[in-house]
């Protein structure tokens, strides 16, 4: 018995600890905005972020969602849009809700398996948070329940501590949820004997584009080559896209939108991002002081990129286009994850809660959508034999979602829904209203100005990537897999 008790003992101490989580999400933040990303202007410069990707792999390509809710649904479910259950706008914008018992978030059983979970910031999942059921720590801006301030996203914010009191919060949004991430990194309010799950999500660089008062004279003189299809018409693009038409010429020929040109624009979001590095610098920091660094998965990702002067839009997230939709995501864990790495693989949100449960050893509760990226972390040259897909259906929810006949309710600001699917260098995307499909090799038409689907060279690719479009459909059971509209053949009325 002796025996027995002391090689159990023995197999306990050689077990690993279980690693903690930090999921750090920011909003509207596209990977343009990332001097680690080539696509990046010349004259930006992210360095703790830079840190951070060289500390672990860089994907390319990651699609988590084409706005705010959704993505941010995914990440809580592990499923695509068509996936989640009873999630709804409901009552003045952004207000939503949903049933608990038929959505559930992951995160309630990670609590249940022993971990210590916390969740700062922006929430914009249903009026509902989940402290207590899914968060043991949460400071929250519970953005879809005070909505007479849902655009607060740098200043007087209505802040709830732990499910009690809510104050408004006077200080720079993204400075004062680094100082929390630090304070629970620390082991201020939670369970020190416990591995912890932080989900940190800044409410930058969302519009209003509000910089720190300390840099609103960064980036002074910046100059960029302006977009080659920010005017209509825009050759072999569906008919939606040809009416995006959100910027005029002002006399000097600048891009005007509002009250500011494109350069304007562009300098003030990309101001917003110097407070993130910031952030993101002394989040690192205060994890290798504490000791965890080592024993800590790191994610970076934001929930969508956006879209300045590109296919026309200003300040715009939902289209397929990479320039709208596409985020940055970076994992770093010393030790599981080899360094200095860059992943040409392109990726789904969806895939990112499966990687956190294949890490922590957790089984998923319920079935997810997406896959473990552990292969591709462990090796970013491996073979990936799964199917890239994003979705984008507005604001709906569920397996029972349709797009309406009439092409009017299968639109969301101006951008008709869609499913998005990426392999290699190939995207292509169907929309759910009758119109033109797009097909774009990124390697040759980075700025996806030329729509292969069109031609007729490339109508075999097209068959085929619309095949594995209702193949993933189908795979993840989304009821509109039998129910899509039917495409526009190029040149007809």
């Amino acid at each position: 018995m002796f025996g027995v008790l002391a090689s159990a003992a023995s197999t306990q101490a050689a077990a690993p600890e279980r690693p903690n989580v930090l999921f750090i999400y920011t909003d509207d933040h596209s990977y343009r905005t990332l001097s680690c990303y080539k696509e990046a202007y010349p004259w930006v410069k992210t360095p703790n972020i830079d840190r951070l990707a060289r500390q672990g792999v860089r994907f390319l390509a990651a699609y988590n969602g084409s706005w705010c809710m959704p993505s941010r649904a995914t990440m809580l479910t592990g499923r695509h849009t068509t996936g989640i259950e009873s999630m709804r706008m409901e009552g003045p914008y952004p207000q939503c809700v949903y049933d608990a018992e038929k959505c559930p978030f992951w995160p309630k059983i990670f609590r249940q398996k022993g971990y210590f979970t916390g969740q700062i910031g922006k929430w914009h999942t249903g009026t509902d948070t989940g402290f207590g059921r899914d968060w043991d720590y949460q400071i929250v801006w519970n953005r879809p329940k005070y909505t007479e301030t849902s655009q607060n996203y740098y200043y007087d914010q209505p802040i709830t501590y732990h499910g009690g009191k809510t104050e408004i919060l006077k200080r720079y949004s993204t400075d004062q949820y680094t100082d929390w991430a630090i304070e629970f990194l620390q082991g201020e309010g939670r369970d020190k004997s416990k591995p912890w799950y932080l989900w940190l999500c800044y409410g930058a660089v969302h519009s209003p584009y509000q910089p720190a008062k300390r840099h609103l004279e960064e980036l002074a003189g910046i100059d960029f080559e302006t977009p080659k299809d920010i005017y209509p018409p825009r050759a072999t693009k569906p008919e939606w896209a040809q009416k995006i038409n959100q910027w005029k010429k002002g006399p000097d020929g600048t891009p005007v939108s509002g009250d500011k040109t494109l350069n304007q624009w562009v300098r003030q979001y990309h101001q917003g991002v110097i407070a993130i590095d910031e952030g993101v610098g002394r989040v690192m920091a205060a994890l290798e002081e504490t000791g965890q660094r080592n024993n800590t998965l790191v994610i970076f990702t934001s929930d969508q990129g956006l879209a300045f002067g590109q296919h026309g839009f200003r300040g715009v997230k939902v289209a397929g286009y990479d320039a709208n939709v596409r985020s940055p995501l970076l994992f770093s864990m010393p030790g599981r994850i080899p360094e200095e790495q860059v992943c040409e693989v392109p990726v789904s949100g969806v895939d990112i809660p499966a990687t956190i449960f294949a890490f922590t050893g957790i089984r998923p509760p319920w079935e997810i959508h997406g896959h473990d990226l552990t292969p591709l972390l462990k090796n970013p040259k491996a073979e990936w034999p799964h199917t890239t897909m994003m979705m984008a259906t507005g604001q709906k929810f569920g397996a029972d979602i349709l797009p309406g006949l009439d092409g009017k309710s299968a639109m969301h600001n101006n951008v008709p829904w869609y499913i998005l699917i990426r392999e290699k260098n190939l995207k292509y995307i169907r929309p759910l209203i009758t119109d033109l499909e797009e097909l774009y090799d990124l390697d040759k038409d980075p700025e996806e100005l030329n729509n292969l689907a069109v031609q007729p060279l490339f109508q075999a690719t097209l068959r085929r990537m619309r095949a594995k479009a209702i193949g993933e459909l189908k795979r993840t059971k989304a009821g509109i897999a039998g129910h899509l509209p039917a495409v526009r053949e190029a040149g007809a009325e």
